[in-house]
């Protein structure tokens, strides 16, 4: 009877999912997960030591421990420190992570305000629900949003390389012409080392330390970090301290809520598409969902400047990229980000093949995996809260003591991200620079948008032509290359489109 059948698979479902929780529901999971988060939080809040890092650093450990309690401290450390990235972005105008660039957009203007404490509980609660939108589409939409992310070849990374770069101009704010030259800088200092197709140098001057490229993570530390320090030593006469150093509330109030609802809900579906598709991380999703926002929002002039909405948005999305990323490698086994890139290779290890056949064969383990997520998040999220006012302290630290912190730490992460002088020097080059863009009121998003998105753009367009054997009528042909061109198109003629319709329909 189909009936019948129907129930009994249901049955089994629930049965699988039952024995997924009592997988993780023991101390010493949960331990290992509490341990995990809370080095996560570390490796998050100091910038230079990413996520990756921190996985990547601490896979070894788990070698000799079973399969849940060695992914729930790599899933512990994977969510703890995309949240944990948004503190140092909030507080001193430093990503922690690169998936925290646009958060210094916002959050930091906040802190500026005196609104150190609501940020940083925006950033909790918004990545928090990131992280579970996300795992619910996991949950119940993996297979959909894998095979769509399948789908996805070099014409259509070029594409969605080609819309983050069109975002350029909304970055900008009101400084346009600035904004896309700043970007151009970033394309530019993308080309440096070897050419992606023929392993030619460019750009080098005949130093090998060159070869390998500019890293884009000095420059940003370089650039919001060390650019924010002297920019305060130039202005340390003026009276900033006082406004910054207040904390005030930690929890947003209703009215506030209801107005980043929508903004929270769109960055977290943003950043779980974006996330599902390989080599897109949070930095690209995070950027996407602040741009959609502001585009959405009636009050566009007040994003970069302390916007709730803005930061809502930026938290969510480069938090949902987690979820989109984990769906990837767990269905096809393809690993969306280059944490997931490691997390395969600790499954492997403890003997657990990602792909279609997990979903058949061990359905509990993957339960198992959705859990420790949920839980991952929550205490993440916990943490964030409760820590929020101690970690807002930060900004009573006399100034010249949190500036040689600030530049201590930067040089210590750039330095340790390829254990490459050169980085560091690079991150000196960006600081000088951050504080003259700053000066000439150059922004400075652009900029890292360019130099992010310039290696994926060439190296898949490049990719593309060839195999259509030159052919770019024929890479028209691709529909979801079309969709991202048409959104390409929209996103830089929609200024032009909303000026055109307020003329002809004037507000009474």
């Amino acid at each position: 009877m189909p009936g019948s059948d129907f129930r009994s698979e249901v049955r089994a479902l629930i049965a699988e999912i039952l024995a997924g929780l009592a997988a993780i529901l023991d101390w010493q999971v949960l331990g290992f997960l509490a341990v995990g988060v809370s080095l996560g939080a570390v490796f998050g809040s100091l910038p230079g030591l990413t996520a990756t890092m921190g996985v990547a650093v601490l896979t070894p450990l788990t070698f000799w421990v079973s399969a849940e309690q060695g992914l729930a401290m790599l899933l512990g450390i994977y969510c703890g420190a995309i949240p944990a990235g948004g503190i140092p972005a909030i507080l001193i105008n430093v990503p922690g992570t690169p998936a925290s660039i646009a958060t210094t957009w916002d959050g930091y203007a906040l802190t500026r305000k005196g609104s150190a404490g609501l940020a940083l509980g925006v950033n909790a609660i918004a990545s928090a629900v990131g992280q579970l939108t996300s795992i619910m589409f996991l949950a119940f939409l993996a297979f959909p949003i894998a095979r769509f992310a399948l789908q996805f070849g070099p014409a259509e990374y070029f594409g969605l390389a080609l819309l983050g770069i069109s975002l350029m101009a909304g970055v900008s704010g009101r400084h346009v012409i600035k904004g896309m030259l700043a970007g151009m800088l970033g394309l530019a200092l993308a080309l440096v080392g070897l050419d992606p197709m023929t392993a030619y140098p460019r750009y080098t001057f005949g130093m090998s330390e060159f070869l390998d490229g500019i890293s884009f993570v000095p420059v940003m530390i370089g650039l919001f970090g060390l650019g924010e320090v002297l920019i305060q030593i130039s202005e340390r006469h003026k009276a900033r301290k006082s406004a910054s150093a207040e904390i005030g509330r930690i929890l947003p109030s209703a009215p506030e809520a209801r107005t980043m609802a929508g903004a929270t809900f769109s960055g977290a579906t943003v950043g779980t598409m974006v996330g599902a598709i390989p080599a897109a991380g949070g930095d690209i999703g995070s950027v996407i969902a602040w741009e959609q926002a502001r585009r959405a929002s009636k009050d566009k002039d007040s994003f970069g400047k302390g916007s709730l909405r803005g930061l809502a948005a930026s938290c969510s999305a480069c938090n949902a990229a987690i979820g989109g990323a984990m769906t990837t490698m767990l269905t096809l086994g393809i690993p969306g980000d280059a944490v997931s890139a490691i997390l395969i290779g600790a499954l492997l290890i403890h003997g657990i093949q990602p792909g279609p056949l997990l979903f058949a064969g061990n359905q509990s383990f993957v339960f198992s995996i959705v859990f420790l997520l949920v839980f991952a998040s929550l205490l993440i999220m916990a943490v964030g809260l409760l820590g929020a006012r101690p970690l807002a302290r930060i900004l009573n630290i006399p100034p010249p003591w949190l500036w040689t912190g600030i530049v201590l730490f930067g040089t210590v992460g750039a330095y340790a991200l390829n254990n490459a002088t050169v980085d560091v020097w690079a991150m000196y080059a960006a600081g000088l620079a951050g504080f003259l863009f700053r000066k000439a009121r150059i922004p400075l998003g652009p900029l890292v948008l360019g130099l992010i998105l310039g290696p994926m753009m060439e190296s898949n367009l490049r990719r593309a032509l060839i195999l259509s054997r030159g052919d770019w009528l024929g890479l028209l042909t691709r529909p979801i290359l079309l969709v991202f061109l048409a959104a390409t198109v929209l996103s830089l003629l929609w200024p032009l489109i909303r000026r055109k319709l307020a003329s002809t329909n004037p507000q009474p």
